[in-house]
């Protein structure tokens, strides 16, 4: 059994423990601990990786190491105790957005590799058109040591290339989740909103809004299957009329036996908070649609079943901008805890929320 998945993948329940918040934006080492945009647990070294999604604006990307601790009452206690600059291949740090940049990056998702003793992280690239200003910048799949040092990449199958005509992802609903599976031979990716030829954004009623999931072998670097998602509506209209509103994928988690969590974040301009669901997806007898250029025109016929599992509304708390989750330690009773963390945002209005659930087989 992988370190990173359950026995059996079953979960009938997510029972919430606590919420530990750490101080806005505390300055570690010379940067500023922030925009926590994914989480991940080492089990062996009881080491966790968040990386943050500053663009280089404040400080160069980055992503840090931490430490948490439980008591009988939850995360008693977060503490930081590494940072480190993800480094592009030439060995620099990323440049910031500048206009008509051609490199730049958005980090959003990280995990570690048990196996391989080294981090996988994603970039969402960029896609800017303006009269007075182009920037297509391709998201990335990237393999670095724990030290950030660059070691390769994962090759990107054609759809998820930026271009001028709205075809492929849209601006900042690209490569958000990803997570291990069978023993870490394989990777899973998520985009967090549909591609342009798979059909619209979600809106505030159903409206058959794919996203792709997409599946790489490891040993190859090859996509060797894509799946197709259905996002919920989203969950609340904005305070006013023409202000924004979105859902999308956030966090994909592997708990073996072809099932995933899957989260869905829904926010609208003016709302308090942002609106969780956390999904069980079995891809058991999902459709390949690797070959499915467009869902417009090709609907998919089998899509990933899913179940809901958790609306964090139902908790009665303030939910902040939650983008990342994974298994954490084993509780005393011998169950398996999940840990979701919230991204701020750098906002002194918004929290980096560490969120605690036990999993209920």
């Amino acid at each position: 059994m992988s370190s990173k998945q359950l026995v059996t993948g079953n979960i009938s329940q997510l029972k919430y423990i606590n919420t530990y918040v750490l101080p806005h934006n505390p300055e570690f080492k010379g940067t500023t601990v922030g925009g926590l945009s994914s989480i991940d647990f080492d089990p062996a070294s009881k080491v966790y990786y968040m990386i943050s999604d500053d663009r280089s604006s404040i400080n160069p990307a980055r992503f840090y190491t931490a430490k948490i601790d439980l008591s009988a009452q939850g995360i008693s206690k977060v503490t930081i105790t590494g940072v480190n600059t993800l480094m592009q291949r030439d060995g620099s740090s990323y440049p910031k957005l500048t206009p008509h940049a051609t490199r730049t990056t958005d980090p959003e998702g990280m995990r570690y590799n048990g196996i391989a003793k080294n981090l996988i992280w994603t970039s969402e690239g960029e896609r800017l058109i303006k009269e007075n200003d182009t920037v297509l910048i391709d998201p990335t799949i990237n393999i670095i040591a724990t030290t950030g040092k660059y070691i390769d990449s994962i090759p990107l199958p054609d759809n998820m290339r930026m271009h001028l005509e709205e075809s492929g992802p849209r601006r900042n609903a690209v490569l958000e989740g990803l997570t291990f599976a069978d023993d870490f031979r394989t990777l899973y990716v998520n985009m967090e909103e549909p591609l342009y030829q798979d059909g619209p954004r979600a809106e505030l009623v159903r409206n058959k809004a794919f996203v792709r999931i997409y599946q790489f072998d490891l040993k190859t670097r090859k996509n060797t299957a894509q799946y197709a998602y259905e996002l919920e509506p989203v969950a609340l209209p904005p305070v006013k009329k023409g202000g924004e509103y979105n859902n999308g994928i956030p966090d994909i988690l592997w708990l073996g036996h072809n099932r995933m969590l899957i989260t869905e974040r829904s926010y609208s301009e003016g709302q308090k908070g942002t609106n969780i669901k956390v999904f069980l997806a079995d891809l058991q007898d999902a459709e390949n649609i690797i070959n499915n250029r467009s869902m417009i025109a090709h609907p998919a016929t089998n899509p990933i079943k899913k179940k809901l599992l958790l609306n964090m509304d139902d908790l009665g708390i303030y939910i902040d901008n939650i983008e990342g989750a994974t298994l954490g330690p084993v509780l005393p009773n011998g169950h398996q805890t999940v840990i979701f963390v919230a991204d701020n945002n750098f906002n002194s209005k918004e929290q980096n929320q560490f969120m605690l659930f036990e999993v209920i087989p």
